[in-house]
């Protein structure tokens, strides 16, 4: 058994007028969880580097985990960040890489090679852009070689993260096999549109938006990345957005936790949705069990 989270914390928890009641929360939302993760990513831990990284080091202790070095961003204020935690109980490392891609990445991509219940498993990290698709695209053909044999790799792999794309299944709010199309013309301000949206171009060189732009998790999809929530169709999990923000009050599931390899089974996959989570962050954290 084991269990991965992700969880984009929205400004590491910290509001602009720096109170971090909200950190707190979150801290206390991981630690109550049971059984804890094994393996834990975290997105936009903004200013945790202040002062020797001690919030990490406040969430990861009462959690019994080790937090692996933070890949460091320095996109917008330069503060951006994402880590990596494992909990060394269950979980060894045989190897780490913050992911040098050139700056291919809006945020970055960590990379760990781990033992976890028995099996040897690539661990990745990442944050893709919240901006645009073409990038997002783009972000995505970096993880594909990940999704099937290659050479010096092992065969399993488990990719966590804010992905920024609504994927091809039905949330807890649309019926199984509908995947849902926000009301684009209701829901979200058009200034805002062109995050989620394809843009026409070639065909339609007029810039006019069309359907949601699932371009980055349908390349991870082909290429062999598993979606848990295709073997576990009856029990679809709730958005991980649209409850913070007025302006962007769509439900749709960004935050994705997917699989690559014989090895692993996913027992359940769920977003971790109650007033306490909603009330914490922008983003709803995400559990993946497997055998």
């Amino acid at each position: 058994m084991a269990r991965y989270v992700t969880w984009n914390l929205d400004n590491g928890g910290i509001d602009r007028s720096g109170a971090e009641d909200r950190r707190f929360t979150q801290i206390d939302v991981l630690t109550s969880l049971d059984p804890k993760p094994d393996i834990l990513a975290l997105q936009e831990i903004t200013g945790w580097e202040r002062d020797d990284w001690s919030r990490l080091y406040e969430l990861a202790n009462p959690l019994g985990m080790v937090p692996l070095p933070p890949v460091t961003s320095y996109v917008g204020d330069g503060t951006n960040h994402l880590v990596l935690l494992y909990r060394p109980a269950t979980v060894t490392v045989l190897g780490y890489r913050r992911v040098p891609t050139g700056g291919a990445f809006h945020h970055g991509l960590a990379r760990a090679r781990v033992v976890i219940d028995g099996t040897e498993t690539m661990v990745l990290a990442t944050h893709l852009c919240p901006y645009e698709g073409d990038t997002r695209l783009r972000e995505a053909r970096w993880l594909t070689d990940y999704a099937g044999p290659f050479p010096g790799r092992p065969d399993n792999a488990v990719l966590l993260g804010d992905l920024n794309t609504a994927d091809r299944g039905p949330t807890a709010e649309t019926p199984i096999g509908q995947p849902s199309e926000p009301d684009w013309a209701h829901d979200v301000p058009s200034n805002l549109q062109a995050r989620y949206r394809l843009v026409h171009t070639d065909e339609r060189p007029d810039g006019a938006f069309g359907d949601t732009d699932r371009r980055a998790l349908a390349v991870l999809y082909t290429a062999g990345w598993t979606d848990p929530q295709d073997l576990l169709p009856d029990y679809p999990r709730q958005a991980t957005v649209g409850h913070r923000y007025d302006n962007e009050p769509t439900p749709l599931r960004l935050d994705h936790i997917l699989y690559a390899g014989r090895q692993i089974t996913p027992t359940a996959y769920t977003t971790i949705s109650d007033e306490t989570t909603k009330a914490a962050s922008d983003h709803l954290p995400v559990c993946l069990d497997t055998n």
